[in-house]
């Protein structure tokens, strides 16, 4: 089960090198120019969980696994990409394939790589991107909507259902409003999502800062919070030349101490992980035994089947039961046997709703 970011923004506000500091690798060349990034770079990174390595002391494990989140690197949006300006097409074609998207804003002032707008103001930027996405969300919706309106004219049940999703957000396009500002209802969200509308996808605001503020943050950062405050979105602050350095510490103990000296107390790339995480909804279960610790990800809500699914589709056919420990319990106890001893082990049905943290071995027969 793979949950991808897309990482987009005007060209040169440090996209590129906020990937390869994710991934850590050279894939995406960051250059000071516009367009350097012609293809979709993708990156596995990660997600750090500090839980995964007191389970493998515990389970005396092996081998340790952490779960992943996918990074896109899509090339920089300019004025006009919905009409095709710049990459335009091709880029929101990538943008539309990714689950959330990771808008890079350059919150620094100074250095030597060009701005596109030869000025630095984020909102301005954030309009700009928002705006080019809505306009391509409004021409390609408004001729679904007509086709739809035509059906609808002859009676088409389903037609009807799917315009009462449309016009809502057509409205809202009209407006200058993301799609995702419009409510619906449970019944109502999974025609919104066969809809793929760029706007519809939840957003990550990072804020590409100078060293001196990668710990607090600047005013241009504090703009972009209370933006992302009053849309419901969310915003994290980085250097991405912090970052950059950090990324070639392979020594655990350089990586610290450079933290330590800038006053800070993890990687920003941590918090972007983490925020990403939160932004689509994930949740992390853990199975853990004398081979391996492992996390896995799943949208949270899901049920004890779905998780068995996760692992291997087999487990999830043939699901009997999970045994279930929660991760507090399970460290409490001192690992599985404790649990079990202390009847902190619960024996949960298909059903049963998984929740953050959660140790579980799957009985099934296939």
């Amino acid at each position: 089960m793979g949950f991808n970011c897309g990482i987009v923004g005007l060209p040169n506000v440090g996209k590129s090198t906020l990937f390869n500091a994710l991934t850590m690798t050279a894939q995406a060349e960051a250059a000071n120019y516009p367009f350097c990034t012609i293809e979709p770079n993708v990156g596995r990174v990660a997600v750090p969980d500090k839980r995964l390595d007191t389970l493998t002391a515990l389970a005396k494990s092996t081998q340790t696994v952490p779960t992943f989140l996918e990074f896109v690197d899509i090339a920089g949006l300019v004025r006009g990409a919905s009409k095709g300006e710049g990459l335009g097409n091709q880029f929101l074609g990538n943008i539309r394939a990714v689950d959330a998207i990771v808008h890079v804003l350059r919150c620094f002032e100074g250095g030597d790589v060009i701005h596109v707008e030869n000025t630095v103001d984020p909102i301005r930027d954030a309009d700009t991107v928002d705006t080019e996405l809505m306009l391509s969300d409004l021409e390609s919706l408004e001729r679904r909507a007509e086709a739809a309106r035509k059906k609808a004219r002859g009676q088409d049940a389903e037609a009807k259902v799917q315009l009462a999703v449309m016009e809502p957000v057509l409205e809202a396009l009209r407006k200058g409003l993301p799609a995702r500002s419009v409510k619906f209802s449970e019944e109502q969200k999974p025609i919104l999502w066969q809809l793929q509308l760029l706007t519809d996808k939840p957003v990550l605001y990072v804020c590409n800062v100078e060293e001196s503020a990668a710990a607090e943050g600047n005013a241009q950062s504090k703009r972009v919070a209370e933006r992302a405050k009053a849309e419901g979105a969310a915003s994290v602050v980085i250097s991405a030349a912090i970052e950059a350095e950090l990324a070639h510490l392979t020594d655990p103990k350089d990586r610290a101490e450079f933290l330590e000296h800038l006053g800070l107390r993890e990687p920003g790339l941590a918090r972007v992980i983490r925020a990403g995480y939160g932004l689509l909804d994930l949740i992390t279960f853990f199975t853990a035994g004398p081979k391996e610790a492992r996390a896995w990800t799943m949208h949270r809500g899901a049920g004890a089947a779905a998780a068995a699914g996760a692992i291997h589709t087999d487990i999830q056919r043939g699901f009997i039961a999970a045994e279930v420990i929660s991760y507090d319990d399970y460290v409490a106890a001192g690992g599985e046997q404790g649990a079990k001893d202390t009847g902190k082990m619960r024996l949960e049905g298909r059903d049963y709703v998984v929740k953050d943290g959660d140790v579980i071995y799957f009985r099934f027969n296939v």
